[in-house]
């Protein structure tokens, strides 16, 4: 079936107005409408204010590199993170990305190193072990300096983040002296439990806490 694009009547538009449209829709979580409120929204900007925007997004890039020991996004390499004395370096959060970094970082409440896989195993997207940060993770671990002894795998619970979890515990299997964890999953706060999946559920069973 073909499809009509949702600018095709926006002729009439400066071909300025409708790129800026255009690119903003190609951006996650942006579809036409969305873009075309941002894109008019700027219009009605002062010029100070879409300066400043411009300029945050053609720096966006500069200078930002993948730390050397945890592979997040930073300016400085180690990473703020991984110079820190204080932090726990007997604990090692595996995560697929930075934004997974700070989220757990703004609860404020885990103060262990991290390693970011920037990304997941997907073999039908033809993404593997050589694609992300395998094989520095267990390069980290194996490392004789290393001061880990428990990983905590924080991944997404999805059909890739199980499958990337699986295979780095089956990797491990003969690091006896690690202790392989992986974060609890259940029901949302607020959420209902007529309203909960079977497999949500489950975990919630299996992730449950003495109350004494």
């Amino acid at each position: 079936m073909h499809v009509i694009s949702p600018f095709l009547f926006m002729d009439f538009l400066p071909d300025s107005v409708t790129k800026l449209i255009d690119e903003l829709a190609r951006l996650p979580g942006i579809g036409p409408k969305s873009a075309q409120r941002l894109a008019f929204h700027l219009l009605k900007s002062p010029d100070l204010k879409i300066s400043g925007l411009g300029e945050a997004v053609l720096d966006i890039k500069n200078g930002v590199q993948e730390c050397g020991q945890c592979f997040s996004l930073t300016t400085s390499n180690p990473c703020k993170i991984c110079a820190d004395p204080g932090r726990d370096r007997s604990l090692l959060c595996v995560i697929e990305s930075t934004l997974d970094l700070i989220a757990i970082e703004k609860t404020g409440e885990y103060k262990g190193l991290y390693h970011v896989l920037q990304g997941r195993l997907s073999p039908l997207d033809g993404i593997g072990p050589e694609q992300i940060r395998l094989a520095e993770l267990f390069a980290r671990l194996s490392d004789s300096a290393c001061e880990t002894r428990e990983m905590i795998l924080a991944l997404n619970p999805d059909l890739e983040g199980d499958t990337t979890g699986l295979y780095v515990q089956r990797q491990l299997a003969s690091f006896s002296a690690l202790h392989v964890s992986r974060i609890a999953r259940g029901i949302p706060s607020g959420g209902h439990l007529e309203y909960t999946d079977d497999a949500t559920l489950i975990r919630a069973l299996e992730g449950r806490q003495r109350m004494n």
